[in-house]
């Protein structure tokens, strides 16, 4: 119809909203992240889980909050989030991860602009560990537990994030997870 969009376009919007889309272009930086896998059917799911075990967390696609999503304990909790899950995706697709539970979370508020000026607004921690809805959980800015060497690894990783998914207008939210027991990431 002749419009164009102001802010992200549909193909920047696609890959930082599409799990295995996201997934690739981060693997492709050499980042680390839980093993995982997207489905789009029930069996699919049932067949990835027998690699990665419960408890699994399950996060369908193109849905605000959370919703459609949570962590499976048993095998009738994950066939019920998977089946929610597909329901609620409106491209019927769900990522399923290994279970970050217990990890310690941050978060990076980073905006770039077209010209490749950088700024991280804010680091935050989560003193909740990983399992509490971010929405939900208690945070602190600045970040407090991470040595300045992690920091900067971070802060390089969700800047080199931005400019591989294409954010060029504004702010975006990077998410990072560690574990506290043997510190991969």
């Amino acid at each position: 119809f002749g419009v164009q969009m102001i802010g992200a376009t549909r193909e920047i919007i696609h890959r930082a909203e599409d799990r295995q889309v996201f997934r690739e272009i981060v693997e492709d930086l050499g980042l680390h992240m839980p093993r995982a896998r997207t489905v789009n059917t029930v069996e699919e799911g049932f067949d990835f889980l027998e690699e990665i075990g419960l408890p699994a967390i399950l996060r369908p696609a193109f849905t605000l909050g959370g919703s459609g999503g949570g962590v499976a304990y048993n095998r009738d909790e994950f066939e019920d989030l998977l089946r929610r899950g597909l329901s609620a995706s409106r491209i019927d697709q769900v990522q399923i991860d290994e279970s970050a539970l217990g990890w310690k979370e941050f978060e990076l508020e980073v905006v770039r602009d077209r010209n490749d000026n950088c700024v991280v607004v804010c680091g935050i921690e989560n003193i909740d560990a990983m399992g509490v809805h971010t929405g939900d959980s208690i945070t602190v800015a600045p970040i407090l537990t991470l040595t300045d060497r992690e920091y900067q690894v971070m802060r390089d990783a969700a800047l080199d994030i931005l400019r591989a998914v294409g954010v060029d207008t504004g702010g975006s939210n990077v998410q990072f997870a560690v574990n506290p027991r043997t510190g991969r990431s």
